[in-house]
């Protein structure tokens, strides 16, 4: 389940800002016919932050009815009730795994961090990935930290977007004893974070390409490195374009362009800017899917 492309998927809304139900299942569909390993709904692509408690719980739900591949359901929050409230609810609507993110805005030391997560681990039987983000997050979870927590059984990865490779490789160094897997947060260091060890990647990209993620995967974990890096570089100018404003701004007009269901912006998040789309649309008919 971990070991390939998992997509950051979007929620699409409909004009009277719920939850597309229809479109979700027509996207779910796209991303398993593209061959990715697994869905990630309700993290930060999803708009997650402006989703209610209960359309939390909805997204869940209707992701695992209509997924064919697994599910690994974000379900991190920065008050530890509520992530642990709603990793229990994953488990029991039948995800394969939740994702959990450090805990943002209150800034917790070492010590409230591995709290925060044990406490979790402990009480929600189900495969957990943390997620370290520290541009989101203004925190960054260190190596060591990372390695106390891989400890817990029910603590199977991580997926980092720290953007240091260093600290990447010293957390696979530092876990190389554990059942614990490495999952690259960003599209754009794919390539050396499975390099260094890593096992996939929780993407944004694929939302679009699913297949060519896939494919760049495969062809690593099938020594194809040639094929890997004609992917990566392929891919590279493309995936730039998806973070020329904040995620999801990018990806939802991409997927709008493409004919997907996407749906509106929840604010504070606003449309791409005209100078940003025109960007986008480029680097959608280099990559081959906007004609």
């Amino acid at each position: 389940m971990y070991n390939g492309a998992l997509v950051a998927m979007i929620t699409p809304f409909t004009q009277d800002n719920r939850i597309d139900k229809d479109g979700l299942r027509s996207n779910i569909d796209f991303l398993a016919q593209g061959g990715v390993s697994g869905i990630v709904p309700s993290g930060t692509t999803g708009e997650s932050a402006t989703l209610t408690f209960q359309e939390h719980k909805d997204l869940i739900d209707m992701t695992v009815d209509y997924s064919t591949v697994p599910i690994i359901a974000g379900t991190g929050s920065n008050n530890t009730t509520e992530a642990l409230d709603l990793t229990k609810y994953a488990a029991d609507a039948g995800a394969d795994a939740a994702l959990l993110i450090s805990p943002y805005y209150n800034k917790p030391n070492d010590a409230g961090i591995i709290k925060h997560f044990t406490t979790i681990a402990d009480n929600a039987d189900i495969p957990q990935i943390l997620y370290n983000v520290p541009n989101r997050t203004s925190i960054n979870m260190k190596p060591e930290i990372t390695s106390q927590l891989a400890k817990h059984p029910n603590i199977v990865g991580i997926k980092e977007a720290s953007g240091d490779l260093n600290q990447i490789s010293m957390i696979i160094e530092m876990t190389r004893d554990e059942d614990f897997v490495i999952i690259s947060g960003d599209d754009a260091l794919t390539l050396p974070i499975m390099a260094l060890g890593g096992v996939g990647v929780i993407s944004v990209a694929a939302n679009i390409v699913p297949d060519k993620v896939s494919s760049l995967i495969k062809a690593f974990n099938n020594g194809d490195m040639n094929e890997s890096q004609r992917l990566h570089r392929e891919l590279a100018p493309f995936i730039r374009s998806l973070f020329l404003e904040t995620n999801p701004v990018p990806v939802k007009k991409a997927a709008q362009l493409v004919g997907h269901a996407a749906g509106h912006l929840r604010l504070p998040l606003v449309p791409i800017s005209p100078e940003n789309e025109a960007r986008l649309i480029v680097e959608l008919k280099a990559i081959g899917v906007l004609s």
